[in-house]
């Protein structure tokens, strides 16, 4: 989800987790919930027990839909279940012992390519290239970590463009916050070689060639295929 006032936020992918929510927040069952949609009830019960799962097309279409029909009250209720479920999903991830790390992420664009490096070590979640990314102490701010860390890791100055949203990760089980980012000046450079081994801009559609793509959060590819049409590119 973006945006400020949280009566207006966008959805920018469904998935099950949040087509839940939206279903607490207009207050249907699984049975209207399905008619409202066009769907089997069965349907509406999947998104409970897979939240991370993301929806076709149609359903995405559908649910926008829904979501646009919804009265102010029921989005800021929208936006609230939401934020309770990311809370839940941390305090999950506690409770099982994992280690709640905070977590900056950079998408910097570069016209047509994207910033990602290469981690040296072995990840015991088995992430190998992923985004330039910096862990948030207490207090500080994740943009800024997000910002700096890209220029500490590849050389790179980029600017936040906009805030993409957060998710426990499901590999790595960090809270991650993910920052649309432009690039301002810079070559880019393996800064960090303690940490990388690699620090490279490829194209935006080869992206899913070196991060599997149901390891990108789904705004984060939403974002990517809609850059172009920012009014502000």
């Amino acid at each position: 989800m973006r945006g400020g006032d949280p009566g207006v936020d966008v959805v920018d992918q469904w998935t099950g987790r949040l087509a839940s929510a939206l279903q607490s927040a207009l207050r249907l069952t699984h049975d209207d919930m399905a008619e409202a949609l066009g769907v089997a009830r069965r349907t509406v019960a999947n998104w409970h027990e897979k939240p991370d799962t993301v929806l076709r097309t149609e359903l995405q279409r559908a649910l926008d839909t829904l979501y646009e029909r919804a009265t102010s009250a029921q989005k800021v209720r929208f936006a609230r279940q939401v934020k309770v479920d990311e809370t839940e999903e941390i305090e999950r991830v506690r409770a099982e012992g994992a280690t709640p790390l905070k977590v900056a992420i950079a998408i910097v664009v570069a016209e047509d390519d994207v910033l990602i490096v290469c981690r040296r070590d072995p990840e015991p979640s088995g992430i190998t290239w992923q985004f330039p990314a910096g862990h948030v102490k207490p207090g500080a701010s994740s943009g800024t970590v997000a910002v700096r860390e890209t220029l500490a890791e590849t050389g790179i100055h980029c600017a936040i463009r906009a805030e993409l949203g957060g998710r426990v990760h499901p590999l790595s089980g960090a809270y991650c916050e993910y920052f649309l980012c432009e690039y301002l000046a810079g070559t880019v450079e393996n800064r960090d070689t303690s940490e990388n081994t690699s620090a490279i801009f490829i194209p935006r559609r080869d992206l899913t060639r070196f991060i599997p793509a149901d390891r990108i959060y789904p705004p984060v590819l939403r974002a990517l295929e809609d850059f172009d049409a920012r009014p502000d590119q």
